[in-house]
Parts: C-alpha cells; structure tokens; sequence
C-alpha cells in the first residue's frame, strides 16, 4: 500500500520545520534515500572541506547511480591532452635516442619518431597529441557506443586566456555574441551557435509520453552511492536554474520557440503606413540587437519604410516583473541584475567597446545605439590595470546621456565592457528607435513601450485620459482607429535547446527569468496552436488566406495570445509540475534563476529532479546545456583547481555562487561506466571565501568519477 495518501497536504513549507523533517524521512525512506544526518564524508572530501576551514554540517551531498553501464545517456567523454607537456616528453626521449645511438658505434640504429603516451584520467581513450580537437571510439565499447572526443588543454586555456583580456564579462560576451564553443560538433551537436529558421518546429514532448514511461522502467530509482544531509534546506544559487530549465523542456518541449509577431493598424499606401506599428512581445529570452535588426528588417522588406504613426511596444505578456536592480547585492550596473521584460532586448545590456588609446585618449563605440542619448566617443587614459567596468570606466546613467567618473586605463586596450541600462523598457524603446532609423526608415511619431495590450490602449482611450508613459506626452486618442491591427511578421526565436544552453553553460540569470515566466504563459494548448498557425508570412496571399481561416469575430490581434504571466503565476505554475511529477517536498523558490538569498532548496530536491531528467525524452537537451568539468562553462576552471581530477571531461555540472552559497549539481560518469546524478551544497552563516569552498565540490566530483 503507498504511504503518499495518508500524507497531509504540504502547505507552507517551513512553517513547521518539525512536520516538514518527519516528511522528508517518510518520503527518502520511501526513496531508498538515506536519511542520515552525519553520515562520514569521504576522505578526500573531508580533507578539502577541513582545509577550507568548513564541518560536515555546513554540507550536503547526494551521490546517486542512474541507469546502466551498457546503456549511458549521458555524453561521449572528453580527453583532455596537454600538447605541450606531450611535446616536451617526445623532445626528451628522442634527444636521449640520438645521444645514445651518437656515443654507440656499433648502433646502426637512425633516430626513431617517439610516439610517447600521454597520461590521461581515461584510460580506455586514444588521445591525440594534435592541438585541435577528434573524435574517437572507444575501443572498449561496442560501436553503438558514443565516441569520446579528444581537445588540447592549450587550446581550452588559450581561448579562456583570450576570452578574459578581451572582456569583463565572458559569459555575457560569449552569450550574446554566439561564440563558437571549445567543443567540436558531434552527432549531439551544440545548439547554441545555429539559428532556428523553421517556424513551424515548435513541437511538445508531450507526444513521447510513452517513450518517458518505458526509459523510467528501464532506469528506476535506487539508493544513493553516498548521502550526507540530504534533507537539510540550502539556499542553491544558480543551482536553482536546474529547476526551470527542466520544467520548461518538460511543459513547453525542446524545441518550443517563441513567437514574438508585428501588426500595424490603419492603412498601407506606397511605403508609408497611416497608422500604428504594433510589437507584441513574447517573452523571448534572446532577443539580442541582431535579432531585433533582422526583426525590423523583415517589417522594411514588407512595403513599410516610413509610419506616419507611432511604433507601440506591447510587452504585456509578464506583468509587474521589473525590479531594483541594485536591490541583490547593490551592483546595477552588472548585466546579471538586468529585470525580465515582455520584450527584452539584448539581455538590457550595452557593450562599450574601448579601442587603443591616441595621445591619451582611447575612443569608445557602443552595440547597440541607443537613440536620443548621448554616448560619449572619447575618454581620457591613465596608467592603471584594466578592472571592470565599474572600476575601469565608473559608468553613470542619466536621463539622456552615459558619463564616466574616471579615466580608462592605458592597459585596457581593445576591451569590451557590458553594463546594464536601468530601465528595461525605456532599453528597447530607444534600441528600436535607433535600429529602425538605421535601417534608412522614418518614424513621425514616438516609439512607445507599455505593459497594455494594443486594444486596450484603444478602448481605455475612448473613454478615460490618456497616458503617460515614460514620463513623456500622454498617447494620442486612438478610438478611431481599426480595433483589430493586421498581422505583419511573425518572428521565431532560437528554441528552448539553444535558450537552455546559453542558461546553464554561461548562467545566465535574467534569460532563466524569462523562461521561468514563459511556463506561467504557454501550455500545451498555445504549443499546439504555435505549430499550426503561428508562422504569419508577411506576404499579402498567405494574409488573406489566414484571414479566412479564423473566425472573423476574433481579433487577429489576440489570437493566439498567450496568457500574461507574472512571478506568483509562473511559480505555482512551476509548484504544480513538482506536486505532479515528483515526491520530494516543494522546493522554495522566489524566482527562477537563484539570485536570490531567502530560496531554498534540498539535496534531495535537485537529486530526485534530476534522476527524473536522466529517463526523459528531452535528456539530451538537458545535460548538453550544462558545462563540462575541466572544458567549458562555469566548471571549465575544474582542472586548474585540480588538475588531476579523473572528473576532468566527465562531469556535466552546473554551478553556484553566492558571498555564502557554494554549489554544484549535474551529472558524472565514472570510470566503471557507470552513471552518477551529483548534488553537493555548501552553505554558511557568514561570506566565505569560494576559492577555498570550490575545491571541496571538486573533491566531491573527482571521487564519483573514481567510481
């Protein structure tokens, strides 16, 4: 008989911490989890958290095995070389051959090519001493086996080297600008670099039920390898990105995309429009400055150069979401406190882009431009080291022009800063402005952002005052005008495969924001319409054969619309896929990136969601959006920590980092072949140093490995 039923219901979580305990020990009992409270840590965990100057209760770990040896889901393994320790090995011993074959007459030996071995934490791999990266079989599988790739550790910390002297933010840099990963394409390609072209791939995994079924029959629950205060409520940072991620690709499927669409109101003649341009927002999380140009490009391609109107921004699909960003940890100007919007553009972020100084000054250039706001071209150099931009350039927002409170360091050179802008909206509604005036168009009126639909704009209009918005000129009556704009574009985003990538590989926050959001907007039903009826071509045919298929009673306006979201709506949202698919009590959450300092989460939460992960259809998308220990992501600096690891290349981790929080959770293959879910939290009274607290988790990892 289940225990589940006689459970009371949750309620308030930890309301009654005794209750919420006697619940977590039915439920991990249950489980096959243990539930005790100091287990032993392993001794190479223990030396590192003695070391860090840490106890055993200050961490919780969960170590479980998931799946089968013959039957890995998790990726080819990546061998780390190091060329020019190999280089170095090769020169030796064949110098040493020609010294010896030199002083020996009698050898009539020539010197030999030396193919020396290169010690690996893989022994079953053939790594290559070649700087660029292969793929190979390993010869102790079978050839349905996934290969395993081989990479030079020169060219991982080379691109890491050139990375940091180029920006101060890698991991908005790498984000926004799509750089080409370190890893090589492979039959589970990086999705992050390739556009999704194709409108009409936005299917749900809904219809793999069946498939999910059989892959949990085949990979069922089983007692954890190591368990220490599994249950204990730590606060996750951006572990927590684990957890909407996952419910996204669940809900809304891996290759969901968002829609965001154009209309226009009034009438086309010649290439001038007698009305409105209408941009509704879909809560796409990259809509970077080239996606919004090619966006606004397609309008131009359409027959509209010039709007005898107003361009309106309708970003009403989140509510009430933006905030403080200096509210966290007093830094606005950082692009990871940017707000979420209805219609984020460019994460709210600027570049600044200082190149080399002249006579003492270094000249600046900005992506994207921002219109009617002074950006200044010039600043004055000083012999300093090149920080980040609030140390290098001490950036200040004012209503109409960026200054700078000091002089750019000489040493900064070609440099690229990001800096957020503090108002979302005010961001885009002067990005589109600058975007579609460089594009040779012609706005006369303004370009206005509003959390209100178009129509009801037009119907407040007809008989309340009208608005102000921006603290500008209120919007002119619209009552005249046509109640149901007609459709122009409607614009794809990358889907959620390549959004979730650029979340976990690079965490990054306001992006896991808009798509914690986006669960509370799209379900099943608007997935469905999305794939049918979604991709509006801007050509007139297609127009009017649309026109005839819906319902002339429904606005085209707001067909197809998805619900507004704000964050209670998305939480419970995301509350009731836990309660529905899950055992372990409700994680607490405030948001859904992790920054934040009253979330918690257990051990036992992210171990049992991602046992769950392991059998679903959309793993794959999954495991492949998380950074590769001693490679790529936020874990790429795993090897320099410890450069021997055996986790180096076989571990998929997403990490977390707090003034108090130190976390990692992911996968890890050991080296019996057998799969591991890996959850370690640490987390503090006090700030704590994480230089000392990583290599902790890092033991943690390089021991599961060993298994």
């Amino acid at each position: 008989m289940s225990i589940f039923p006689i459970l009371p219901p949750i309620g308030t979580l930890y309301s009654n911490y005794t209750v919420y305990c006697r619940r977590l020990v039915i439920l991990t009992s249950a489980l096959g989890l243990s539930v005790s409270v100091q287990a032993a840590l392993p001794e190479p965990i223990q030396l590192a958290l003695d070391k860090a100057a840490l106890t055993p209760s200050n961490i919780s770990i969960i170590i479980s095995p998931v799946g089968d040896k013959a039957t890995s889901r998790l990726p080819p393994i990546v061998v780390v070389i190091d060329s020019a320790k190999s280089a170095n090995i090769t020169n030796k011993v064949a110098n040493s051959q020609l010294l010896t074959a030199t002083n020996n007459p009698n050898s009539s030996n020539s010197p030999k090519t030396i193919d020396s071995p290169v010690k690996t934490s893989h022994s079953n791999s053939s790594p290559s001493n070649s700087p660029k990266s292969s793929v190979v079989k390993n010869s102790s599988q079978d050839e349905s086996a996934p290969a395993s790739i081989t990479l030079d550790k020169q060219t991982i910390k080379q691109q890491q080297r050139v990375l940091n002297s180029y920006t101060d933010d890698p991991y908005t840099y790498q984000s926004l600008e799509s750089t080409a990963p370190v890893l090589p394409s492979t039959n589970r390609a990086n999705p992050s670099i390739t556009d999704n072209s194709d409108a009409n791939k936005t299917t749900s995994n809904h219809s793999n039920v069946a498939t999910a079924a059989n892959l949990a029959t085949a990979n069922p629950v089983r007692a954890p390898l190591f368990s220490h205060n599994p249950t204990t409520a730590r606060t996750p940072a951006s572990t927590m990105k684990l957890i909407p991620t996952f419910i996204a690709l669940d809900t809304l499927g891996a290759d969901f995309v968002w829609f965001t669409r154009v209309y226009h109101s009034g009438i086309i003649i010649g290439n001038r429009l007698y009305g409105d341009l209408i941009i509704q927002g879909s809560g796409d999380p990259k809509m970077t400055h080239e996606r919004l140009e090619q966006l606004l490009y397609r309008v131009k391609k359409s027959g509209i150069d010039h709007i005898q109107g107003d361009i309106i921004i309708d970003s009403a699909i989140f509510a009430k979401v933006s905030k403080n960003p200096a509210a966290f940890d007093n830094a606005p100007l950082k692009p990871y406190n940017a707000s979420p919007d209805g219609f984020l553009v460019n994460f709210n972020s600027i570049s600044i882009n200082s190149h080399l100084p002249n006579n003492g000054q270094a000249r600046l250039t900005y992506t994207p431009q921002l219109a009617n706001y002074q950006l200044p071209t010039l600043i004055n150099t000083r012999a300093s080291r090149c920080s980040n931009a609030s140390y290098s350039l001490a950036p200040h927002w004012h209503s109409d022009k960026l200054t700078f409170n000091t002089q750019l360091p000489e040493s900064c050179g070609e440099h690229i800063f990001y800096v957020a802008y503090p108002d979302a909206k005010d961001f885009a509604t002067r990005v589109v402005a600058a975007k579609w005036q460089a594009l040779g168009n012609t706005l006369s009126g303004k370009v206005i952002n509003q959390e209100m639909s178009y129509n009801a704009i037009n119907t407040a209009s007809a008989s309340k005052p009208p608005l102000a918005v921006n603290n500008e000129q209120p919007y002119r009556q619209r009552a005249s005008l046509p109640l149901s704009p007609l459709p122009i574009i409607s614009y794809p985003s990358l889907n959620l495969t390549q959004q979730i990538y650029d979340i976990n590989h690079f965490s990054n926050n306001v992006m896991t924001e808009q798509v914690a959001l986006s669960i509370g907007s799209y379900d099943q039903t608007v997935n469905t319409v999305n794939t049918v009826k979604a991709a509006v071509s801007s050509t007139s045919s297609e127009q009017v054969k649309l026109s005839k298929d819906v319902d002339n009673s429904t606005s085209l306006y707001q067909f197809d619309k998805p619900k507004t979201s704000d964050y209670p709506r998305a939480l419970t949202t995301i509350n009731q896929w836990w309660r529905s698919h899950l055992q372990t009590p409700l994680p607490y959450l405030t948001n859904g990136s992790g920054l934040c300092r009253d979330c918690t989460v257990t051990a036992a939460n992210l171990s049992e969601l991602l046992t769950y992960a392991y059998s679903h259809p959309s793993f794959n998308a999954y495991v492949d959006s998380l950074g590769v220990a001693g490679v790529s992501g936020t874990i790429s600096h795993h090897s320099e920590r410890l450069p021997d690891s055996a986790a180096i290349g076989r571990a998929w981790i997403k990490t977390g980092t707090l003034n108090n929080v130190t976390a990692m959770a992911g996968y890890v293959k050991g080296q019996s072949g057998q799969d591991y879910t890996v959850v370690g939290l640490i987390n503090t009274e006090q700030a704590i140093n994480a230089d000392n607290a990583r290599p902790v988790l890092d033991a943690m990892l390089d021991w599961t490995a060993q298994q």
